[in-house]
């Protein structure tokens, strides 16, 4: 019997001692917090969202009924938030996490009065097709500017570009997209100013409603490519000079291969490590950006609808679009942990040491 309970717990140490499963219980933790600190804070703030709400059906109760029933109201305030006011925040907290995990119930949407699962659910499809397709093709063109720019270091080639891609790395996103909706859209009348399809189109596969589709998209996917463009490229500029006198390349020039060849196969590649941590977290930072962008283009995605819980003080609606964030930026680091030993193959999967 002992040398059962032995056994179980050596394996319940190595399992425990797993890159991939430490890294998944890190992850887990860190978006917990995140979210008990954002309910905390929601709760404690004076004036706060839960607090205004309450305030406001007291008021519409005393009018109504000339008496107040503070348990119908923190009953009504559960049904829309999914919080119970009259718990402490740890149980509430507890509360709020139960119906997520076990429910999917968010609460209910003060400003539009649907579930805030529901909303969110339609809308993310939208928002990770303009951000995806925006930073895929920002870092794309990082990547490849950057290599171009190194190997034709103190060429005017590479001043040129050092000097265009530092004004644009100066202009904020939101001012980029600006420009293009007033440029592209309200003076040349080349594309649609606002919306994610025609009114018209019946939504589905059919031709008009995809065409209409990309044809809203191209100025919100337009303003995140130039603002990913801008971003990255010096950074792969000086990762490309530092390996510019390796012995790889230098063979690789003797040999006489092509400069395509060696910008992809050779420079690119290597060249492309350092920043690939940076790739995958900044489809997070892309997605809370896109809270502007979608403002400005009028894309009902989950930016726009996180603005409108902002305006309205919606908090159920602005509690999921948290959980929607954090979310993402904890599983692109932790996407980005688990394969960066598949793009570089000298970083192991830390069993042997912690990469921190």
């Amino acid at each position: 019997m002992r040398d059962d309970t032995r056994r179980i717990g050596l394996r319940a140490i190595a399992f425990l001692r797993n890159y991939y499963v430490r890294r998944i219980l890190r992850a887990t933790a860190t978006f917990l917090l995140g979210m008990f600190v954002v309910f905390a804070l929601y709760r404690l703030m004076p004036g706060g969202p839960l607090d205004a709400m309450m305030t406001q059906m007291v008021q519409q109760m005393r009018q109504e009924q000339g008496h107040v029933d503070m348990a119908r109201i923190a009953h009504r305030a559960k049904v829309l938030t999914g919080i119970d006011p009259s718990k402490p925040i740890p149980l509430a907290y507890y509360g709020y996490l139960k119906d997520i995990i076990i429910h999917q119930d968010f609460g209910q949407s003060i400003a539009y009065s649907d579930p805030v699962f529901k909303i969110l659910f339609k809308a993310m499809p939208w928002s990770i097709f303009i951000s995806v397709y925006g930073l895929f093709l920002g870092y794309t063109s990082n990547i490849l500017i950057g290599a171009l720019m190194a190997y034709r270091q103190g060429t005017r080639t590479d001043s040129s570009l050092t000097v265009f891609v530092l004004v644009m790395n100066s202009v904020p996103y939101f001012v980029v997209a600006i420009v293009l909706l007033s440029l592209v859209g309200f003076q040349w009348h080349l594309l649609p100013t606002g919306g994610r399809y025609p009114s018209q189109a019946t939504p589905g596969f059919n031709l008009e409603f995809m065409i209409g589709m990309v044809r809203h998209s191209i100025l919100p996917i337009g303003s995140s490519f130039i603002v990913g463009f801008a971003g990255g490229s010096l950074q792969m500029r000086g990762n490309a000079i530092s390996i510019m006198g390796s012995d790889y390349l230098r063979l690789a020039n003797i040999r006489g291969l092509s400069t395509n060849r060696i910008l992809t196969r050779y420079l690119t590649r290597n060249a492309i490590l350092p920043i690939y941590t940076s790739i995958i977290i900044g489809i997070s930072a892309l997605f809370s950006s896109s809270v502007i962008t979608e403002r400005i283009f009028q894309y009902p995605g989950v930016g726009w609808y996180t603005f409108e819980a902002l305006q309205y003080q919606d908090y159920p609606l602005l509690m999921g679009a948290f959980i929607f964030f954090a979310l993402l930026t904890i599983l692109g680091t932790l996407i980005a942990d688990f394969t960066y030993g598949l793009i570089d193959p000298r970083a192991g999967t830390g069993d042997q040491r912690e990469s921190y």
